[in-house]
């Protein structure tokens, strides 16, 4: 597998994670032999360090670091929370215009460590709407939404389970999302992936101190999706509207 690359400096890299490929080794799925990290390793032929991960079935934006100078000016800006990022995500229903959310995030091993649930918090912008005319349980059409997701913490599953919270899961989601739904997808548009894409990502070089605005599109099969539903040519146009940052930048 060859990771498209997005961004690449000296000291940073970053490539395009497509959706069902690990970050890295994890108890997810032990038997899992194939990482993000290796693949990039092997790609470059060099050491990569990643600072930051997106869920399995999440694709897009992953940045890696490729020294220890550029790992500690980056470490600091995730733990402060002054990395921004945005997604994109279909969901079922009408969802809000606007959302702020800040509601707990429930992670899988509160039941064995009994410690409280993190708080999260994820800014939500409806894009689009769409309603279809196929039918679900009891209701005559089907009706979804495009929609940015900006957190400003990074919990495990955050904008996974917000969702859920706000009654507007994301397509495709094994674990917070709708079943119903999620089998209208794969029948209809042959989608089997989570619909959510990291697509924007902005923070300060930890060497230069310059900003850095990385963009891309969702990867060929959520847009496959989102051409069913009219959306790709908004989407072309909400992540192409800044040119990527650097001395050397990379199509996606």
């Amino acid at each position: 597998m060859h990771l498209p690359i997005i961004y690449r400096d000296a000291h940073l890299i970053a490539v395009h994670k497509p959706a069902g490929l690990l970050v890295h080794r994890s108890p997810v799925d032990p038997s899992e032999t194939e990482f993000a990290v290796q693949l990039l390793r092997d790609q470059i032929g060099q050491y990569v360090y990643p600072l930051h991960r997106l869920d399995r079935p999440t694709s897009g934006i992953l940045l890696f670091v490729l020294d220890s100078e550029a790992a500690a000016g980056l470490s600091e800006q995730f733990l402060h929370h002054t990395i921004h990022k945005a997604y994109l995500a279909i969901v079922r229903g009408y969802a809000p215009e606007n959302a702020h959310i800040d509601h707990p995030v429930k992670a899988q091993v509160d039941k064995y460590t009994k410690a409280s649930q993190p708080q999260g918090i994820t800014d939500l912008y409806r894009l689009a709407t769409c309603e279809l005319p196929i039918p679900n349980d009891k209701y005559p059409h089907s009706r979804y939404s495009l929609v940015e997701l900006r957190p400003h913490t990074g919990r495990r599953h955050q904008l996974r389970y917000h969702l859920k919270h706000l009654a507007h899961p994301i397509i495709g989601d094994p674990r917070y999302g709708k079943r119903v739904h999620n089998d209208l997808f794969k029948t209809h548009f042959d989608s089997h992936r989570l619909l959510l894409a990291s697509v924007e990502l902005r923070f300060t070089h930890p060497l230069t101190q310059q900003p850095v605005h990385l963009q891309c599109l969702p990867s060929p099969d959520f847009m496959a999706v989102a051409t069913h539903l009219g959306w790709a040519d908004l989407i072309q146009s909400r992540c192409s509207s800044a040119p990527l940052a650097g001395p050397q930048a990379y199509p996606a």
